[in-house]
């Protein structure tokens, strides 16, 4: 019997559909020969720090530098701690007692970096000797899935890739967990204040941006503005110096030769450079600037992106989605016409595809040197039918990728005219001569120069033309705006450094903070954790997440760019480099940042302590404290100092709010309330009354 490992039992299922294996038994299906058994994502993780005897948060324990990492079985939380997860005890037996009776293991766990770790976790979990051979593909269709198993290849061929995932699930335990019991200990143990390799850094990067935002102070500058006709058309150029002061600008204005002020010389026009601009498509979607795409569309978040595109593959209507490559090879290229031929009936982009049909494809996407494990995202052949709205979404997304990357360039003709007329001024106006692939999906560039025209006339130099109209122009200097998931995640993948090439960004992606797969969950983490919030469509920092940026700002867990170069090395490991070398750092520098953490303590728990206080009452017992708000009432925070001040929120049937208690406790008495019940269930309306350390009803 040769028996197939999957990742999720839903592929499991497709998987023995395709081999007409129908015999379903507990936790996996049999028949044909082959049994399809399966996982449901991380069965075994690396061991809590409790199995190396590093019980409790202790400061003696820290650093925790296990020699050998241990296996275990992943844990659920139950009121008396941690425990083996039942479900996931039953399914390793399972998989166990294939294992044995197994003529040929093949793996067909996803095809990436954790897809190979959750396997081999569970392979050496169990003590399995046994060879296998491993399927590799990028699609789910039924014919990609036959050609994967005609080509399965031996499971040594990816060691590398394992070496590559186990560095960095050993290097999260390490420098997570110690930075984080380092920083929670030093924080005082109020609550767990959670650090990491890739969630640190990341939040430095929002909390840096909010600040420099926060603490920008824009300065006034001026420019003058003049408009120009030519066979009736109008334009606008300005000054090509601005000035610090308005009486600066005002004396320039005073010499334009304009309709009104009566002169007639207008202004000249000193020189016409017309310049054609060709913009090349862009490269084929990853998934990563798939939820770019996605999030400045429609405000996707990146989880909702990935979640929504893992359905589309699982249907069989997309490729493998957690890919990091924007490229095609030479043999995926040769298949994109068929592509093509599926979006003829495509509602929007079915006109552009059979245009496409008839021409010579652009290669720019194509280099297989440049593809990684996976290559970039594709539709597969299958049409779409019965999507849900936001998968129809993501679907036209890729679609429309896929057309623009293999459509004509676009041609621009760009004119840029310099005038005199008592100063110089510029103007600019774009012609587009080839739409090509903007015109796609109608994409507009958007255009930062403020003297850009839609229009202009044909200029000659040496001509002079009427100015109709001119103005002092009151401007101000911009800050760079906070971070929304797009532009963070845009600049996760350069580790900050803000590159627009396109090509450029690619280059930079092997050093880039996380891979495309996980920069969702980290986002995700750092909201869960309380450390950012989302207001709109901006990430901004809480303060607690303002709190840890301070501490940690400086030290090398908070840099981006070492921890992308962490992120390359793993890709380095995963070609063949040192796998010793790199855990030698890691645990070196965990000792470092362990260290560091432990020293800043009193600080943090001073900051951490004010920020929690932040806008709250100070409580009218005994002056000291402040009103924290609980589901069931408020007190005051020096309780454990004696000061039992309290107001319950149920009054009478009522329950207070938040505001009515504060107004309570700052004026002393609310405004008249309804809503109050007596003894009898009677509603009634009173005003509450805060005297003598009571609370009681005004009914004036």
């Amino acid at each position: 019997m040769k028996l197939v490992i999957a990742e999720k039992p839903s592929v499991a299922r497709e998987l023995a559909r395709i081999f007409k294996a129908t015999g379903r038994k507990e936790g996996y299906i049999e028949g044909t020969g082959y049994s399809f058994t399966w996982a449901f994502g991380h069965l075994v993780q690396l061991a809590s720090p409790d199995a190396y005897g590093y019980s409790g948060w202790k400061i003696d324990n820290l650093p925790m530098l296990p020699e050998r990492f241990k296996l275990e079985v992943r844990q659920e939380k139950t009121k008396n701690g941690f425990k083996p997860d039942a479900g996931v005890v039953k399914q390793l037996k399972i998989i166990g007692d294939l294992f044995e009776q197994a003529s040929e293991i093949i793996v067909a766990t996803d095809a990436g970096r954790e897809g190979e770790l959750i396997f081999r976790y569970i392979y050496h979990h169990l003590k399995c000797k046994k060879p296998f051979r491993r399927l590799w593909i990028s699609s789910q269709t039924d014919e990609a899935i036959k050609q994967g198993f005609r080509n399965l290849q031996p499971g040594a061929d990816y060691d590398n890739l394992f070496y590559s995932a186990q560095c960095r699930s050993e290097s999260d335990w390490l420098v997570g967990l110690n930075a984080t019991q380092a920083l929670t200990i030093a924080a005082g143990r109020q609550s767990v204040l959670s650090l990491g390799r890739v969630q640190t850094p990341t939040l430095a990067m929002i909390c840096s941006r909010y600040l420099e935002n926060k603490n920008f102070v824009p300065e006034t500058y001026f420019q003058v503005g003049i408009e120009l006709v030519k066979d009736g058309v109008k334009f606008k150029a300005l000054s090509k110096e601005s000035f610090k002061t308005r009486e600066a600008a005002e004396e320039v204005l005073k010499k334009v030769q304009d309709v009104k002020s009566g002169f007639e010389a207008g202004g000249l026009i000193q020189k016409v450079e017309v310049k054609p601009r060709v913009e090349q498509p862009p490269l084929l979607h990853d998934l990563g600037s798939l939820q770019q795409e996605a999030n400045r569309r429609k405000g996707f978040t990146a989880e909702e992106t990935l979640n929504l595109a893992q359905s589309l593959y699982e249907a069989k209507l997309i490729t493998y989605p957690r890919t990091s490559s924007r490229y095609i090879g030479q043999d995926v290229f040769a298949t994109i016409p068929g592509l093509l031929t599926g979006l003829k009936s495509h509602p929007t982009l079915g006109k552009h595809a059979g245009f496409l049909l008839g021409t010579t494809l652009n290669k720019k996407s194509v280099n297989g040197d440049k593809v990684t494990d996976h290559h970039a995202l594709l539709t597969t052949t299958n049409r779409p039918s019965g999507l849900g709205a936001n998968q129809q979404v993501i679907y036209d997304i890729i679609a429309g990728r896929l057309v623009e990357a293999f459509h004509k360039e676009c041609i621009k003709e760009v004119t840029k005219v310099v005038i005199e007329s008592g100063a110089l001024f510029t103007a600019t106006g774009v012609v587009i001569k080839q739409a090509g692939w903007r015109e796609v999906l109608g994409d507009k560039e958007e255009d930062t120069e403020e003297d850009s025209n839609a229009s202009l006339p044909k200029l000659v130099q040496g001509e002079r033309l009427p100015i109709t109209g001119k103005s002092v122009l009151e401007k101000q200097t911009k800050p760079k705006p906070l971070y929304n998931e797009a532009s963070l995640l845009k600049a996760m993948e350069t580790s900050g450094k803000e590159i627009e090439d396109e090509e450029l960004r690619q280059a930079m992606k092997e050093s880039g903070l996380g891979t495309p797969a996980t920069r969702a969950s980290i986002i995700e983490t750092l909201l869960r954790r309380n450390y950012i919030t989302r207001e709109k469509k901006t990430l901004v920092p809480t303060s607690t997440g303002l709190a840890v940026y301070n501490l940690v700002k400086t030290k090398k867990i908070a840099q981006a760019e070492l921890t992308g170069q962490w992120e390359k090395r793993l890709e380095e490991i995963r070609r063949g480099a040192s796998v010793s070398e790199f855990k030698a750092e890691i645990r070196q520098y965990t000792r470092e940042i362990t260290g560091e953490l432990l020293q800043a303590g009193k600080a943090l728990k001073e900051t951490l302590a004010a920020a929690a206080n932040e806008g709250k009452p100070v409580c009218p017992m005994c002056k000291k404290g402040f009103i924290h708000f609980h589901e069931k009432a408020a007190g005051c925070s020096r309780y454990k100092e004696g000061c039992n001040f309290v107001i319950w929120r149920t009054l009478a049937g009522k329950k207070l709010t938040d505001n009515q208690i504060k107004t309570l406790i700052e004026k002393g008495k609310t405004p008249v309330l309804k809503g109050f019940k007596n003894k009898a269930g009677k509603p009634f309306e009173a005003a509450l009354l805060y005297k003598d350390g009571n609370v009681v009803f005004d009914f004036r």
